[in-house]
């Protein structure tokens, strides 16, 4: 006498994951239907356990938002060695908003402290983010490569609209309203500039470095990586 095992409940609720629905109305073949991702998402289904290991990481543990996955045109060199299930020449890269501003050139940095103004007081920017792993081989044409694709830096534009409605109440608080917005709206103009002569630096990515050798315990390392050189910081 045989008896049969009933599957788990786990098992089966795999299964109705992974399992094609078939259409009763049909007789073609069935496709699997798949549950549409975040609209702030792009996912295909060839993206990266890597890129979504690092946007994971983004978005539970620094909190990143407005999230997007790029893919690169496949036109970059060979890389020497690749330890992803991804062609050699295939590129994701991660982009969202930080919580706070995560670097400021020292040019920048000083203009800032010049005019009175706070990091906190400027506008949040799309941060671009490649996810690696350690001991993954990148040379500079590949990463340049990467920032060829970036596009190019945008204005956030002018600001300051909403300050100017917060003077309601004595002159001096008016006054220092009216003066904030005025030297915001220099600075947003003036970075205009300074961008198209790359005086406070190039195009800017954080390269997220993934610990998964022998013992690693997939920990995320994120480095800050310029376009150029970068004029060194003075104490």
């Amino acid at each position: 006498m045989t008896s049969t095992t009933s599957p788990s409940a786990l098992t089966t609720l795999i299964t109705s994951f992974t399992s094609p629905t078939p259409s009763p109305s049909s007789s073609n073949p069935t496709t699997t239907t798949t549950t549409p991702p975040s609209p702030n998402l792009n996912l295909n289904p060839k993206t990266s356990a890597l890129t979504l290991q690092v946007l994971h990481n983004l978005q539970h543990q620094h909190l990143w938002t407005s999230l997007q996955i790029h893919e690169l045109p496949s036109t970059f060199p060979a890389a020497a060695a690749s330890t992803e299930s991804d062609p050699p020449n295939h590129i994701n890269l991660i982009s969202g908003i930080p919580p706070h501003r995560l670097y400021t050139h020292p040019d920048e940095q000083f203009y800032l402290l010049e005019r009175g103004l706070r990091e906190e007081d400027l506008e949040l920017e799309r941060m671009f983010v490649l996810p690696t792993v350690q001991g993954h081989t990148w040379s500079l044409r590949r990463l340049a490569g990467v920032f060829d694709a970036l596009p190019a830096l945008e204005d956030s534009g002018d600001v300051g609209e909403e300050d100017d409605d917060e003077g309601e109440g004595e002159d001096g608080d008016r006054t220092n309203s009216s003066s904030k917005a005025d030297k915001l709206k220099e600075y947003y103009a003036y970075r205009k500039q300074a961008r198209v002569t790359r005086e406070w630096g190039g195009k800017r990515m954080l390269l997220a470095m993934v610990d998964r050798q022998m013992g690693g315990d997939s920990t995320v390392v994120y480095y800050v990586v310029q376009d150029g050189a970068v004029k060194p910081r003075q104490n």
